[in-house]
């Protein structure tokens, strides 16, 4: 019997596709001691989802899934078709992989139980961000985070699983469903993002070891409530106006998050008199963002106080949230505060 050893061809025919989203998965799994292949599971169910969602999303027009639902839900925002069937493709995603014992999704008024007490991870969820932005073909995305249950596994899930600080997070992400469709997650050492590639039905490392620029040029805010703002941000406003920088906001949270992610810039979505506590969900967005921010080298905080240490008090609480570049969340910050002790002092 004749043998030979492979080695790897050196033609040009032989060009590598690149790094599999599961076999980065599996590389990784050894940086969680304490896991024995559920996390990693999970995020594949995850995956999985995420390429339902995005085929839907690319044949909406077709199937008759674009425009309004008819049903608002518990944010009081009209739900969008594809909203639901996100929702349902996520939730089914996560249970059917076993991993998860319950699910806080922003498309549902509680707590999802899925009856699974040997599950040992929560996911808080936005199945489809952005979804205003369906019905005109703009970039929307889906963001998640994953918590380990504090209570026993074998036991019914109690409020402390649910409502943990996003520091206590050993993973989070988000899918963008765009001109690509990308997704982007870490488990607290680094950020890697994955492009799909839809004729070979995989995603493939695309963006590896993701870092934010220090500083950057871009501001994204709604400007459109401007004569709401505080003091203190409206000065910030003027600042980066005074610098020339660029002002880039789509609506999608997750799309003005990657765009800032890579190219530098600050997002902003504040307190208003309309809006006190802000209004974007601190449990499936915020803490989110912030721990991939946190892990490419940039920052998060609620314009005083870091996101990830704030501590949940309802499951649909919301926050404002300045995220982006280091320097210029620093920079707002501190506008903020110089303004906020003149009006003490007054």
């Amino acid at each position: 019997m004749k043998i030979k050893y492979y080695k790897p061809s050196d033609s040009k025919l032989a060009y590598s596709v690149g790094v599999t989203l599961d076999r980065f998965i599996k590389k990784k799994q050894d940086e969680f001691p304490f896991a024995s292949g559920e996390l990693s599971q999970l995020l594949r169910d995850i995956a999985l989802a995420a390429k339902i969602v995005n085929r839907e999303t690319n044949r909406a027009g077709l199937a008759n899934i674009v425009g309004a639902f008819g049903n608002t839900n518990v944010q009081g925002e009209e739900q969008q078709k594809l909203d639901v069937v996100a929702n349902i493709r996520f939730t089914r995603a996560l249970t059917k992989g076993g991993e998860v014992c319950a699910i806080v999704s922003e498309e549902d008024d509680e707590v999802i139980d899925l009856q699974n007490n040997s599950g040992k991870y929560v996911v808080a969820i936005d199945p489809l961000d952005g979804s205003s932005n369906i019905d005109v073909n703009i970039s929307i995305g889906t963001i998640f985070s994953i918590y380990r249950r504090v209570t026993p596994v074998g036991s019914p899930i109690k409020q402390e699983d649910i409502m943990q600080p996003g520091n206590q997070q050993v993973a989070a992400g988000y899918v963008l469903y765009g001109s690509s469709t990308m997704l982007v997650y870490t488990t607290g050492h680094g950020v890697n993002g994955f492009t799909y590639e839809a004729s070979l039905g995989e995603f493939f490392l695309s963006h590896p070891d993701m870092k934010a620029p220090k500083n950057g040029l871009i501001y994204s805010i709604n400007e459109g409530t401007f004569n709401l703002f505080e003091p203190g941000l409206k000065a910030y406003i003027d600042f980066c106006k005074n610098k020339e920088f660029r002002a880039r906001y789509i609506g999608s949270l997750v799309a003005d998050f990657h765009r800032n992610l890579l190219k530098g810039g600050i997002y902003i979505y504040p307190a208003t008199p309309k809006s006190p506590s802000g209004k974007l969900r601190l449990l499936y967005e915020a803490n989110a963002l912030a721990f991939i921010a946190e892990q490419a080298g940039a920052k998060a905080t609620d314009g005083e106080y870091r996101i990830l240490d704030i501590v949940p008090s309802s499951l649909h609480q919301r926050t404002p949230l300045y995220i982006g570049s280091i320097d210029m969340v620093n920079q707002a910050a501190s506008m903020l505060k110089k303004h906020r002790a003149l009006v003490v002092e007054k």
